[in-house]
């Protein structure tokens, strides 16, 4: 008996209507993919450049100029103690805390976002006011001591100060206020004695005598001691000799410092200075001879010369003499 033709022909319809729908989806599909591709293809020739990427927002302005005040507020009430504070220990302290807060500030400063017309003044100021730290700190340093240089001299010489108001002029004049009230300074000063001054005297009463031949660059003061006991020290001008008469007998350790600008209250240079001594004593004999008295006369030059014989040593500024 032959097979039943309803189930093969349903097989077949199956069959059909697949295919007819596998066309359909194939038909259905290309003109998406065309119009897809053609819509792309298109809008490329329509205007002829790829989209811009959205602009990045620049840094607001009032932002940065509110970190500015807090971050500058804290040192210009440093540097203020500094202005008003007295030579010596007030004056370190308020110098080391001024310079804590000129680094605290050039930190905030770099850390910081700032708008683009801003950008190069302020890694401006915060290169200058690291210098500013440092110089800070070294003139509090500078005022103890021998050869002690005031800290207002010392930093009068920096030229940090100028750095902060040529960064802080370029950003005020950009509308971003960096007013600092920088302390006061001084010039450094040339005090000198008059050529052959006892800086101090001891006492004289023999018949010995000493002359100092100044040769080297600077001024320096020449002090003779005995034991713990200071002499005498003269002051002798760079380029001049002076001498000293009625020098009592006995055996000298000879010691001499060379600087720029004589602080009297201190006995001390402020600049430049040297400590030194001779390696030989100076030793003044007063004898009684026939007819008279012999004593003794020395020189001593505090250059090197040729055919010099006297050697000399460097002397901590702590154990030179007052």
């Amino acid at each position: 008996m032959p097979a039943p033709l309803p189930r093969q022909g349903r097989r077949g319809r199956t069959t059909y209507r697949a295919a007819s729908l596998a066309a359909a989806a194939l038909a259905l599909s290309l003109p998406l993919s065309a119009c897809s591709s053609g819509g792309a293809g298109g809008a490329s020739a329509a205007d002829g450049s790829t989209p811009s990427p959205s602009p990045t927002p620049t840094v607001d302005r009032a932002a940065y100029r509110h970190t500015l005040t807090g971050a500058l507020g804290p040192l210009n009430s440093a540097l203020r103690a500094v202005d008003s504070a007295h030579e010596g220990s007030a004056l370190n302290t308020a110098l080391d805390t001024a310079s804590s807060r000129a680094d605290a500030a050039a930190d905030a400063l770099q850390m910081t976002a700032t708008p683009d017309d801003a950008s190069p003044g302020n890694s401006q100021l915060v290169s200058a006011l690291r210098a500013l730290g440092q110089d800070l700190k070294s003139a509090g340093s500078a005022g103890g001591g021998r050869c002690a240089t005031s800290p207002r001299v010392a930093l009068g010489s920096a030229q940090s100060p100028q750095s902060v108001q040529a960064a802080g002029r370029a950003l005020t004049a950009l509308g971003y206020d960096t007013t600092l009230h920088l302390p006061r300074t001084q010039p450094a000063q040339h005090r000198r004695l008059t050529n052959g001054t006892l800086v101090r005297d001891g006492g004289r009463g023999g018949l010995g005598r000493l002359t100092v031949k100044n040769g080297t660059a600077r001024d320096a003061v020449v002090t003779l001691t005995r034991g713990k006991r200071t002499a005498f020290s003269l002051y002798v001008r760079h380029g001049s000799n002076a001498t000293v008469r009625s020098v009592n007998s006995g055996s000298y350790t000879v010691y001499f410092t060379t600087g720029d600008d004589w602080n009297g209250p201190k006995s001390s240079f402020t600049r430049e200075c040297s400590f030194e001594k001779f390696d030989d004593h100076a030793n003044f004999k007063t004898v009684r001879v026939t007819g008279g008295t012999q004593y003794t006369v020395l020189t001593f030059t505090l250059n090197k010369v040729f055919g010099g014989n006297a050697r000399t040593s460097t002397v901590p500024a702590a154990e030179f003499p007052s």
